[in-house]
Formats: structure tokens, C-alpha cells, sequence
């Protein structure tokens, strides 16, 4: 049985994860979660206690949730090192840094702006409070971005990688949120630009928005969500 992915929408930062499948072109299915409802639901709740995306479903059946477990579940499945690097080489040392970076404090910068967002009725001066708070974490994570980023195209090279992926989920915030100014991080705004042109990046995002583009021919198709619950309930 080929693994499932479930991703989350609206922007959720499980979709680099899908474009890192595509990168990889081995099948795989995809499943879609509204994070808004479907993912607060007692039924996810058994599946992930955490109530959050992404969640991969392998082969064998297990159930595998966390974005850097994910990852390094792709990566040890990458035969031909179309997005990661033959272990204990240099370059894996580096894609393994780079996605802690983002997948901790440049992911975390952002819980602020979030929690304003979600707390439609909140007090509006706790709100600004919320938002001046993110403001300062994600552009201090930016800056450390800017500075981690070199002169090739991508994170690693030439070709983007699960470090590209795991990046653009979230990278995309900034300009949601409206956190940081165009031309204040030249080199982090020149790679969000060249990811959200690649192919993958755009079929992932068009999948988020529920389209059903046909990709590069590795995906086999969607599973609804409730026939997911119904078999891990």
C-alpha cells in the first residue's frame, strides 16, 4: 500500500511536505484536512492526539505525525538522492540544520501572529500586543534565515531539496501575515519567489485550495478524510 499524506488547509505548513513528495516521485496518496474543523474532531484526535498536520500514513500502516519525522521518513527513502544527500556526508549534516532551523524557531516566530488571527474576539489591545510580538520574532528568524542562505539557488545547491520544502510551508507566512517588509531580506524573498515558481510548490498549493491538478503522475489520487478515520478508528 502506497503512504498517505494528510495536509492541512489553509496554509499549512504541510504543504512543502507535498511538493518534497512530487520532488521525490515515488506514489503516494494525499489526504486533505481542514484544520479549521475536520482536525479538532474527536475521530483525528485518535489518530493524532495532537490535533495538528502534517500526518503520514505508511506503507505498513502506521500512523507518523511531526514534520521533521516526516522528513527523515522521505529522506531515508530517497534511493536516487533526488531530495537529500547519502548519509553522513557534509550536505546531509547541512539539510538536517537547516530543517531544524525552520522547523523549530523560524516555524515557532510565527505562533504569535496566529493566536491574534484565531482569537477573532479577543481584546483588540491584547491583539496588537500579540502582533507586535510576532513582528519582532519573525523578522529576528529572518534575519537568521538571510544570513544561513548562500549564492546558489536553492537551499543546498542547484536543485531544491526536503530543506526547500519543509521552508516554503511556512516561508509563505511572512508576506500572509504581512510580518516583513519587500527588500528587508533580499536573499530569503528571491528563494520564497524561485520556490512558489516550481512546479511542485504550485501544484501542492493548488491541492491545498482544493483543485486537483494531475502533477507529475505520483500522486494516486485523494483519500477523503472520514474513510481514513473509519479505518484507523
Amino acid at each position: 500500500m502506497e503512504p498517505t499524506l494528510l495536509y492541512g488547509f489553509p496554509l499549512g505548513s504541510s504543504m512543502g511536505l507535498v511538493a518534497a513528495l512530487e520532488w521525490l516521485g515515488q506514489p503516494y496518496r494525499l489526504s486533505r484536512v481542514d484544520m479549521l474543523s475536520e482536525m479538532k474532531s474527536p475521530e483525528y484526535l485518535r489518530l493524532n492526539p495532537r490535533g495538528e498536520t502534517p500526518v503520514l500514513l505508511t506503507g505498513d500502516g502506521r500512523v507518523l505525525t511531526e514534520t521533521m519525522a516526516i522528513a527523515l521518513w522521505i529522506e531515508a527513502r530517497d534511493r536516487d538522492r533526488r531530495v537529500s544527500f547519502d548519509p553522513g556526508t557534509p550536505q546531509a549534516d547541512r539539510l538536517h540544520q537547516l530543517i531544524g532551523f525552520i522547523n523549530t524557531g523560524f516555524t515557532a516566530a510565527f505562533t504569535p501572529y496566529w493566536i491574534a488571527l484565531e482569537q477573532e474576539d479577543a481584546d483588540p489591545d491584547y491583539k496588537a500586543a500579540l502582533r507586535r510580538l510576532g513582528h519582532g520574532a519573525v523578522n529576528e528568524r529572518h534575519a537568521r534565515m538571510e544570513e544561513l542562505i548562500g549564492d546558489s539557488p536553492y537551499l543546498l545547491g542547484d536543485r531544491p531539496t526536503l530543506a526547500d520544502g519543509v521552508f516554503i510551508g511556512v516561508a509563505r507566512w511572512g508576506a500572509f501575515h504581512q510580518a516583513v517588509r519587500t527588500g528587508d531580506y533580499p536573499k530569503t524573498q528571491a528563494l520564497i519567489a524561485r520556490l512558489m515558481a516550481d512546479p511542485a510548490v504550485a501544484f501542492a498549493q493548488a491541492r491545498e485550495d482544493g483543485e486537483t491538478p494531475p502533477g507529475n503522475g505520483a500522486l494516486l489520487g485523494e483519500v477523503p478524510l472520514a474513510e481514513l478515520l473509519n479505518v484507523h478508528a
